[in-house]
């Protein structure tokens, strides 16, 4: 069965380069454009890991995190912080929401397929 992620980023390129990696790999991708869209994809959902911006419109990852972390079912599932920051406090700030990891973008696709590969185990 294949990796299912979901990916939350609202530029169209990542979300494209994203699913392209990822699926080029044997994944599975759902892809959400904000937080809200996100949520959402989760209430038909289960993946293995999920993938999320900082910036967004409508809920931002901070607060995708957080809300995602509410959810019993879905406490468990790491959540890679995929983003252009680079900021202490805002890793720390993820951290504290409850990302599992921090890739910054521009990203390696095969670093990104590892790193998922990693935290699935």
């Amino acid at each position: 069965m294949p990796i299912s992620i979901l990916a939350v980023d609202d530029s169209r390129a990542a979300r494209d380069m994203m699913r392209l990696s990822l699926s080029s790999a044997g994944m599975a991708v759902t892809l959400a454009s904000n937080g809200i869209e996100g949520l959402k994809a989760l209430e038909g959902m289960n993946p293995d890991v999920i993938l999320v911006d900082i910036h967004m419109p409508r809920l931002d990852g901070f607060g995708f995190i957080e809300a995602v972390r509410k959810i019993d079912r879905l406490r468990g599932i790491p959540i890679l912080v995929v983003t252009s920051e680079y900021a202490p406090e805002l890793k720390s700030r993820a951290r504290n929401a409850g990302a599992t990891g921090w890739i910054s973008k521009p990203f390696d696709p095969q670093k990104l397929i590892k790193t998922i590969h990693v935290v699935t185990r």
